[in-house]
């Protein structure tokens, strides 16, 4: 079997289709590859059966993210398919070598996306107490005023949250001038008691 694949129709397949030679069925996707849910790939995993190999000329081909790559990798193992990839044959999978590689490699890929989720959390962290990572609040000070005159008139507070399109939570906050919704001034006489 082989798999070839290019993100837009404007590319050519050419150079994977001679890389990847003879093969008893071929399918081809041209469509990006940052998801699984490709219709190609789908028939082509659906299809394989024990004892099969697929042929893909290189591995950003099969998967754009290593969790994808390892992920189809896996399922492939579990029917019992291997995977020889043309431009990196330490990765083929019907060889010991490249099961440690794509080992290592799932192992590594986990490790960073640890370490973004870390990165990430600790910038966020930072911006926040710089004050410079905030939504945009729910509700503009008009909407509140609006939302005060019409709980004035008797209108249930439930109803006006419902239909400023927020959460009852995000209405209380908003009417009693805290969170997001504190001013300046009211947030600094906080700080200082």
């Amino acid at each position: 079997m082989g798999y070839a694949r290019v993100s837009t129709v404007a590319q050519n397949l050419d150079r994977q289709l001679e890389a990847l030679g003879e093969v008893d069925k071929l399918y081809v996707e041209k469509r990006s590859g940052s998801s699984r849910k490709r219709p190609e790939l789908e028939k082509c995993l659906d299809f394989l059966r024990e004892g099969d190999t697929l042929r893909v000329k290189s591995v950003d081909r099969l998967a754009r993210s290593t969790r994808d790559l390892l992920n189809i990798l896996s399922d492939l193992d579990a029917k019992g398919v291997k995977v020889e990839f043309i431009d990196s044959p330490e990765l083929s999978t019907n060889t010991s070598m490249g099961q440690l590689v794509i080992t290592l490699l799932g192992a590594i890929a986990q490790f960073e996306l640890d370490l973004m989720h870390e990165r990430q959390c600790e910038g966020i962290a930072i911006a926040k107490a710089k004050g410079k990572y905030q939504r945009p609040n729910a509700l503009t000070p008009e909407q509140i005023e609006e939302a005060r005159r019409r709980i004035a008139d008797g209108v249930p507070k439930a109803k006006v949250a419902r239909d400023l399109g927020v959460s009852r939570s995000t209405l209380y906050v908003a009417l009693d001038g805290k969170g997001s919704y504190a001013t300046k001034e009211a947030a600094q006489e906080a700080l200082a008691s």
